[in-house]
């Protein structure tokens, strides 16, 4: 049986920014490659599990979690500081004293500083340092910096799984590796129960910086139906009550344009049947994950989205519940094991039309 919380500290402990997805993707397949019947990497370096089902002529179903994260880049080299730019969605406001690995010709420790409070003005001590007033201090003589770092080379955050009360955890890269650890909770459970589908589990790249790994992955599997899986807002100071989903009461599953209505009751009704937690999540518009990527891709896509609630988004110190990825990762497998050879005329937008009238 996985251990899920061993298996999320070995994901999120990974530094794989957007684009340098390589260290992440090798453990993903060393961890895949037994609960699945192949492997598969596209050209944009997305990895895909394939667990082949029973139905034939067969149909297809993509899971889709990104294994991307967030990261800096360095900008300039100066008298052995690092100079950073971000690469993707990094905030500067929690930078400031974070341990961040910076990955030079050598892999190299660091801290994230600025300018001591007792330099600053009265004013400027009420605001946070911009990106270009941030630096990265590993500790070397300028001249070995010169030698080891060089302008382009990546910085992550460098922090372990944290274990909090109850079942929460935190750390860096939970957006969106506490995904990818559900979708490895639904081919570990799919191992013990039979299914007609052909199950395509994609770890996509490049989500953080335009969803670009989901677009490409789609197309090379061409699915008949496809669950993505993202984060969401856990409930915290500063999010307002109707955007936040509460951590440990399930998944979400997203409500809107985005999302194909009648998949989204299939689902309810394989969480209601298996008394899995599910609770609703409305998105008016682009859901700005890989479902919407993959909404439209080849002909269209019918598409439904999991959120997992998380605190402290885009931070180094991202939170959840480990019982979310367990029930998300149940009710894939769940559903999964329920389709069938009619389940695509069961959800055709006509019969969404008629069940309208």
């Amino acid at each position: 049986m996985l251990d899920v919380k061993a298996h999320l500290k070995t994901l999120v402990e990974a530094h794989a920014p957007s684009g340098y997805e390589g260290p992440i993707r090798d453990i993903l397949r060393e961890a895949w490659e037994p609960l699945t019947d192949s492997l598969e990497q596209d050209k944009l370096g997305s990895l895909i599990g394939i667990k082949k089902g029973s139905l034939k002529p067969a149909r297809k179903i993509m899971l889709a979690a990104h294994m991307d994260e967030i990261g800096l880049m360095v900008r300039d080299v100066v008298d052995g500081f690092i100079f950073v730019h971000r690469i993707s969605g990094v905030d500067n406001r929690v930078m400031m004293a974070q341990p961040v690995r910076v990955h030079g010709r050598q892999s190299l420790s660091g801290i994230v500083a600025s300018i001591p409070p007792h330099l600053l003005s009265a004013s400027a001590r009420r605001k946070y340092p911009t990106f270009d007033e941030l630096i990265v201090d590993v500790g070397l003589p300028a001249a070995e910096v010169n030698d080891l770092v060089r302008i382009g080379d990546l910085i992550t955050a460098d922090v372990p799984l944290l274990e909090l009360q109850g079942k929460k955890v935190a750390g860096k890269a939970m957006d969106d590796r506490a995904s990818v650890a559900a979708v490895t909770v639904c081919l570990d459970m799919l191992r013990d129960m039979s299914h007609q589908w052909d199950v395509y589990a994609a770890a996509t790249v490049q989500e953080e910086t335009g969803l670009y790994g989901a677009a490409t992955a789609a197309y090379h599997i061409q699915p008949d139906i496809a669950i993505a899986l993202d984060v969401t807002f856990a409930p915290q100071p500063g999010i307002d009550g109707d955007e936040a989903k509460a951590m440990g009461d399930g998944p979400t599953l997203g409500i809107g344009p985005n999302f194909h209505a009648k998949l989204g009751e299939k689902i309810r009704e394989i969480a209601k049947t298996h008394e899995i937690k599910l609770q609703d999540e409305i998105i008016p518009g682009a859901s700005g994950t890989d479902a919407w990527a993959i909404q439209v891709a080849n002909e269209g896509v019918p598409t439904a989205l999991f959120g997992i609630p998380i605190r402290n988004m885009h931070s180094p110190v991202e939170t959840v519940d480990l019982r979310d990825i367990e029930r998300a990762g149940r009710l894939m497998a769940h559903f999964i094991a329920s389709l069938d050879a009619d389940f695509l005329a069961a959800i055709e937008w006509d019969e969404l039309k008629k069940s309208e009238s």
